[in-house]
């Protein structure tokens, strides 16, 4: 498959991919002693998990990714520190379990940057009100978090789609709505280059269900993620790009779902990231 980047007709593609095995998931007690018991960091597991799917990516999908964009929750930074590792490692090495047996990166491969509107949905649905910070700041420290990434792959360039986070309590339709625009805003901002969304569940399964249509989904795995593509052609100087369809082939790994209206049907069980 053709990569975005170049002067000719192509296609762009997009990967909306979920965080890794987050803590507080294997360890309840996690959230009694956490000072930030909202933002929980992957678990190992996890962690190899992230890297194993960043490998996989790199065999299989078929093109390079140029730009990585991630939500500035911890779990989905680690997720997306792994994932960068494994796809601009200067070697593979199939025995590679995390970053830390990748011995060289090209920082010229890829680019990183936070983007505050791939994050978590701000509600009750998402995140349990005793747990939320009681006066809804959820202070992100972006620098600290930029620095997760080896260095020179992050672009401070970057003139951000969202300035600011969503207000706490914003409602399921808002929170659906702003990852379609997310989505949309990046790869428009970006038509000649294949991007990276790291997200949460609810951002894959809302991508997967609005665009293949007539779906519903019920469960989005670990480090699932689900691959779009568009058209993109030149004309009078300017790149001019069509709509994103879901690849089916292998573009919704890990996201379980019915056919819309039918859940006593047997589900649709896609193939595991890992």
């Amino acid at each position: 498959m053709e990569p975005a980047k170049g002067s000719g007709d192509g296609y762009q593609n997009v990967i909306v991919m979920r965080h890794g095995d987050r803590i507080d998931n294997f360890e309840p007690l996690w959230v009694s002693t956490a000072a930030r018991p909202w933002d929980p960091p992957l678990v190992q597991d996890g962690m190899v998990r992230a890297f194993r799917t960043g490998q996989r990516i790199r065999s299989q999908i078929g093109f390079q990714i140029h730009r990585v964009f991630v939500s500035p929750f911890l779990r989905c930074v680690q997720t997306a520190s792994e994932v960068v590792a494994a796809l601009s490692a200067v070697s593979v090495d199939p025995n590679a379990m995390s970053s830390k047996d990748v011995a060289s990166i090209d920082q010229s491969r890829l680019k990183v940057a936070i983007e505050l509107g791939l994050c978590e949905m701000l509600n009750t649905v998402a995140i349990r009100r005793e747990l939320a910070p009681k006066d809804g700041i959820f202070g992100f420290n972006v620098s600290d978090l930029e620095a997760m990434f080896p260095d020179g792959m992050v672009d401070h360039n970057v003139d951000r789609i969202y300035k600011e986070l969503p207000r706490w309590e914003e409602t399921v339709e808002g929170c659906r709505d702003r990852y379609l625009n997310i989505v949309k805003a990046l790869a428009d901002k970006y038509p000649s280059e294949n991007l990276l969304l790291v997200t949460h569940g609810e951002g894959v399964g809302t991508v997967f269900s609005t665009l293949l249509e007539d779906v519903t989904v019920y469960e989005v795995d670990y480090c699932a993620y689900v691959e779009l593509r568009r058209q993109t052609s030149r004309k009078d100087g300017s790149l001019e790009a069509g709509d994103f369809e879901v690849i089916t082939s292998h573009g919704q790994a890990g996201i379980r779902y019915y056919p819309s209206g039918i859940t006593d049907h047997d589900p649709v069980i896609s193939q595991t990231p890992v």
